[in-house]
């Protein structure tokens, strides 16, 4: 697959720092193993971040700081590693999920409306993170709506359409505050996004706002 819609500088500078929030994190990771163009970037800022770290000044270090690190190494390599075994795909309803969800609770698929199913997604390092997966089925609308905080959204399979264009598997959708859209799933087949939020999202209809105790978020 290649992506055609990117994460922002600023969060790919974010994820590289390690400052970006565990569900969006998850999310931008599973968009750069399908985007080459965004993993060069966050090459770049992990070097700048390098560059940094050098021109700080440096922390002074135990005496036994060298012998500390050697006594460990001799212990590990007497100990016999087994070969990784290859991982396990992680798949739901026969679609294949990012390998980014690795070690994430995936729930049970759960009706939202008409068309629409939500998976919500535990992350076991961060109970509070504010993870879902979405599926829609084809040519259904999802309910015009803002943001409070940034919403970024990974497109796992399928595809949907919104003024800024049409976004197909491996694209991340990143829309902030000063955004409205009304995501509209192509009529080729559904769609199964994986989306998490930094804030709550701001429905516009009487509908949105009732199927927001239903979100979460």
């Amino acid at each position: 697959m290649t992506a055609t819609h990117h994460a922002k500088d600023e969060t790919l500078m974010r994820y590289a720092a390690g400052t970006l929030a565990a569900g969006p994190a998850i999310v931008v990771a599973a968009h750069l193993a399908a985007c080459a163009t965004c993993r060069v970037r966050v090459g770049h800022f992990e070097a700048l971040g390098g560059r940094l770290l050098d021109e700080l000044e440096p922390t002074p270090l135990p005496g036994t700081a060298l012998s500390d690190v050697l006594d460990l190494i001799d212990a590990e390599e007497g100990i016999a590693s087994p070969a990784p075994a290859a991982p396990t795909p992680i798949e739901i309803e026969g679609v294949r999920l990012p390998h980014a969800l690795r070690g994430c609770d995936i729930g049970r698929w759960r009706w939202i409306g008409p068309g629409m199913r939500m998976s919500r997604v535990g992350v076991p390092h961060d109970p509070d993170a504010n993870l879902i997966l979405l599926k829609v089925g084809p040519g259904k609308a999802l309910p015009d709506h803002g943001h409070v905080g940034t919403e970024f959204t990974y497109i796992v399979s399928g595809s949907f359409t919104d003024t800024f264009g049409t976004f197909r598997p491996g694209d991340l959708a990143e829309m902030d505050e000063d955004v409205e859209h009304q995501p509209i799933v192509d009529k080729d087949g559904e769609c199964i996004c994986l989306a998490a939020m930094e804030g709550k999202m701001r429905f516009k209809s009487v509908i949105g706002r009732m199927l927001q105790p239903i979100f979460g978020i």
